[in-house]
């Protein structure tokens, strides 16, 4: 088992604890935002350093993805922090909690309610009762080519817009006390990993397969397997010990705890791409509102540019990790066999369709993702994006320090989020 595994399972066990650390803390911030000056998007420095002149500094408590800040998923927060600081002259800090060390995933809503966490990386899909309308974009997230970076590039834009133009998704947090920062954040296009080769028809089936949330139930039984769910620390040893055969897979997480040491024969649906991906959230709490205007905006810009630009860097160089722990095994990324993948994409189809026949979304919002999948992909082309192989090389091509996604997260950004800019 490497590193990254040994770390994570030792972040994973207080995901089902209820854990009373304290932290959170707003040290010294004045109340009242909104009565504060704050400054213009894209205000220039002297701008931005006037309007916090006066403010007592803050330190926050954030919790990332990341099980360390060695990991390769750690650059999302960091390029948060790193421009949040900046942005303040230093009058903003933070305390970092790394590996859900406060709150697993089951707490983090109440932890960052309550003010044990200022900001975290959440993972709404896992909870559907409480985020149905973001569950049923988990569902609708197929409509955008899978390359491997211009890909993972185009649907975070994608979501990124579609999140911030619809109310009632911004609602399922609101309700809560909560204040998304990106609502709609994928964690990398699935993958189906397996200890055993074989992705025809008849091999999937009677195959046991950990699903990552509800929209893998039916793609499971449409290829004849059974799906099993259990947390992420529980799947290294289930593979281990073919108590599972298989599991779906992101990048960033297949990286990040080197699950495919333990299965490492992939099967991706090649230029088509698993329904499912967008399962996350990045939110501030209940103590967003007491900080004053301008350190707000400082967070929310940060959020919407350099964290967007930082989660499409980890999944990245999660993947490429991956990549090199498949390789390292002795297994291979191939595409599924045909049959097997029409199962699967004839199955997502139905899902979509299902879901607007029972009126869980509108038609013009699978219609809106269709357009927003073909525009935001030609985009990523025209700024210049490209993908340098295919994803078996990836570890060989992608250098994490050479792509700068902010341009594309810019314009995402004032696509959806500037107009829920604080004001």
């Amino acid at each position: 088992m490497t590193s990254r595994a040994v770390h994570f399972l030792a972040a994973a066990a207080p995901l089902m604890l209820l854990l009373s650390a304290c932290g959170g803390s707003v040290g010294g911030a004045g109340g009242g935002g909104s009565e504060d000056a704050g400054f213009a998007f894209g205000a220039a420095q002297e701008e931005v350093d006037a309007a916090v002149a006066d403010l007592d500094p803050v330190t926050l408590t954030i919790q990332p993805y990341a099980a360390s800040p060695d990991a390769a998923a750690a650059v999302a927060e960091k390029s948060f922090m790193e421009a949040v600081e900046e942005r303040s002259g230093g009058k903003i800090s933070f305390d970092v909690a790394w590996g859900q060390s406060i709150a697993g995933y089951p707490e983090v809503d109440d932890a960052l309610a309550d003010g044990r966490l200022d900001i975290a990386y959440t993972v709404p899909v896992y909870f559907v009762a409480e985020y149905p309308r973001l569950d049923a974009y988990n569902k609708l997230s197929q409509y955008v080519p899978a390359g491997p970076l211009t890909g993972e590039a185009a649907i975070q834009a994608q979501m990124s817009e579609a999140g911030w133009n619809d109310p009632a998704l911004l609602e399922e947090y609101s309700s809560k006390g909560l204040v998304p920062l990106n609502p709609l954040v994928t964690s990398g296009n699935y993958w189906t990993a397996c200890g055993s080769e074989g992705t025809a028809l008849s091999d999937w089936s009677g195959r046991q397969i950990r699903i990552g949330g509800s929209v893998q139930t039916p793609i499971s039984q449409s290829l004849g397997a059974s799906p099993v769910s259990m947390e992420y620390g529980e799947a290294f040893e289930a593979l281990q010990r073919s108590t599972v055969d298989c599991i779906f897979v992101q990048g960033m997480v297949a990286g990040s705890t080197g699950l495919l040491e333990a299965a490492p024969q992939v099967s991706t649906l090649g230029e088509e791409r698993f329904t499912g991906a967008v399962t996350a959230g990045h939110v501030a709490g209940s103590s967003f509102a007491s900080l004053p205007l301008a350190y707000q905006q400082i967070i929310f810009d940060a959020a919407g540019i350099d964290w967007m630009h930082g989660v499409t860097s980890a999944i990245l160089g999660s993947s490429a990790d991956a990549v090199a722990d498949v390789r390292a095994a002795g297994g291979e990324f191939t595409e599924m066999d045909p049959e097997a993948a029409e199962a699967i994409l004839t199955t997502q189809q139905e899902i979509a369709d299902q879901l607007v026949a029972d009126g869980t979304v509108e038609e013009d919002v699978r219609e809106g993702l269709v357009e927003s999948g073909v525009r935001w992909s030609e985009r990523v082309l025209e700024l210049g994006y490209e993908d340098g192989g295919d994803l078996a090389a990836l570890d060989e091509w992608y250098e994490a320090d050479g792509v700068d996604f902010r341009p594309l997260t810019e314009e995402a950004f004032r696509a959806g989020a500037l107009a829920h800019r604080p004001e």
